[in-house]
């Protein structure tokens, strides 16, 4: 399979809630969660359990965990390519449906302007 390209999404007001999101975590956890965005770019949709989950609405979850914390990063496809739609988040039991309504809602914003909506990886120094 063809290593799938990451887009990390973007705020209308230009900031990018997953790398804000990252730059909060301790080393160690940006470190696990590099390591599943690594993955997805490497497997793409043959990403699964326990890495990767399919939630609802077209969106996924890549998984991770530190401790006794889960880590979850929301994502969907476009096309080939992955996009990283929402902030990182933490659980305990499911993921809320309001994280899941933040990245459809995203999802929806970057179809209508990818170029807009639209940050690289690279360049962020985590």
């Amino acid at each position: 399979m063809p290593r799938t390209d990451i887009t990390i999404y973007k705020d209308d007001d230009g900031t990018v809630p997953l790398v804000d999101w990252l730059r909060q975590q301790s080393e160690k956890v940006r470190i696990k969660c590099f390591t599943v965005i690594n993955e997805l770019q490497g497997r793409g949709y043959e990403l699964r359990r326990p890495t990767a989950d399919i939630l609802d609405r077209g969106i996924y979850e890549l998984r991770t965990r530190y401790g006794t914390v889960n880590y979850r990063i929301l994502y969907a496809f476009h096309g080939q390519n992955a996009v990283l739609l929402s902030h990182g988040c933490t659980k305990k039991g499911k993921v809320p449906d309001k994280e899941i309504d933040k990245a459809v809602e995203n999802l929806e914003k970057f179809r209508q302007a990818p170029i807009a909506h639209s940050s690289d990886i690279e360049g962020f120094g985590l």
